[in-house]
């Protein structure tokens, strides 16, 4: 049986580059493990930090060593490496900008090869908190009270900013989370409780990005659901996440031992359901397909499940929630693997 050539796709230009690396060393083993090994040949392309695209010689040495290249300069950010031609399915294994918000999936559907993960719309649709936040209100999924903010209103007059303090305060309160519409891994997100941490984490979020959401604080337990499929997707059991920390941070979130992963989650079944139930709604709401990992609050106090975000393109260590999550249902790691690169070439068809 000829083997279809595999193009794992990583690296990248954001904040997520050396998660993506992790990601990417476990979808190679997976890969390697039989019987993938007898249907799949892995091509990995490496991304610098700096946008340069290197072959698999390369990616090899990144993926054995687990080590991002240091960007020297060198090289044509406009030229690909000729194996590039040989791939027959990606995938992209990019988080954050530049990886899941639909710029690598435009790319890769101008090369009219099938994709793993959703396409340009569900990836842009999911990475940008606001426009999410607009389709969840359409499709009616209940949310915290949130308000979506330009980095112009932010910085351009300083005359209407105590205006835009105070029109936070009175419709989100304290404690509110400041966050930019179009980063991941909680990279840029403050909570704040009080008018001057509330401006200063305005004016960093601005740093960030040209769209800005404020959230309104809830106390809840932050539970996760994991999405496989396209037209017709399954849902996962439900895991949850226990921390420390003031909230679920950058380094909390990548810091082993910081936080604790329950699977499945301790809820009551009609909880669980209701969970399930509004991650396949979600899904299908920003045009997802092949993967997401949907994230909830529930307010044990009052029995509410409010949505908080897709994500397209999850972590996807061994470790990490959505395989794990997989792994509880009945879809060990490697076969969960398959099962995406055949849901890419389905929906190619």
């Amino acid at each position: 049986m000829t083997k279809v050539r595999i193009g794992l796709l990583f690296g990248g230009r954001s904040g997520e580059h050396e998660v993506s690396i992790c990601s990417a060393q476990a979808i190679a083993k997976a890969l390697s493990t039989p019987p993938n090994t007898e249907k799949y040949e892995v091509l990995p392309i490496y991304i610098q930090k700096d946008g340069i695209w290197q072959p698999p010689d390369i990616a090899h040495q990144v993926l054995a060593s687990g080590t991002p290249l240091e960007a020297n300069g060198e090289g044509n950010l406009w030229q690909f490496p000729p194996q590039v031609a040989d791939v027959e399915v990606w995938f992209p294994i990019l988080h954050g900008p530049n990886g899941e918000d639909g710029t690598i999936q435009g790319l890769l559907t101008l090369m009219q090869v099938p994709c793993v993960g959703s396409g340009v719309l569900g990836s842009a649709m999911a990475m940008d908190k606001i426009a999410m936040k607009q389709v969840f209100d359409q499709v009616g999924l209940a949310q915290v009270k949130h308000k979506g903010l330009s980095r112009a209103q932010v910085w351009s007059n300083p005359c209407v900013f105590p205006k835009l303090c105070d029109q936070i305060e009175e419709t989100l309160g304290y404690p509110c989370f400041v966050k930019p519409a179009n980063l991941g891994s909680s990279v840029g997100i403050a909570k704040v409780r009080s008018r001057s941490e509330l401006e200063t984490a305005l004016d960093s979020a601005a740093s960030y990005d040209r769209r800005i959401i404020v959230e309104a604080g809830v106390v809840a337990r932050e539970v996760e659901c994991a999405v496989l499929g396209n037209d017709n997707p399954k849902a996962s059991v439900v895991g949850e996440i226990s921390y420390t920390s003031d909230f679920y941070d950058y380094e909390t979130k990548y810091t082993e031992g910081r936080a604790t992963l329950s699977i499945p989650a301790p809820l009551p079944d009609s909880v669980s359901r209701q969970i399930q139930e509004m991650a396949l709604q979600a899904f299908a709401a920003v045009d997802a397909a092949g993967l997401s990992r949907v994230d909830f609050f529930y307010v044990e106090a009052t029995g509410e499940v409010l949505i908080n975000e897709v994500n397209t393109l999850p972590g996807f260590t061994a470790t990490s929630m959505y395989p794990q999550l997989w792994a509880a249902t009945g879809v060990p790691f490697p076969q969960l693997v398959d099962q995406l690169i055949e849901l890419a070439q389905e929906r190619q068809t």
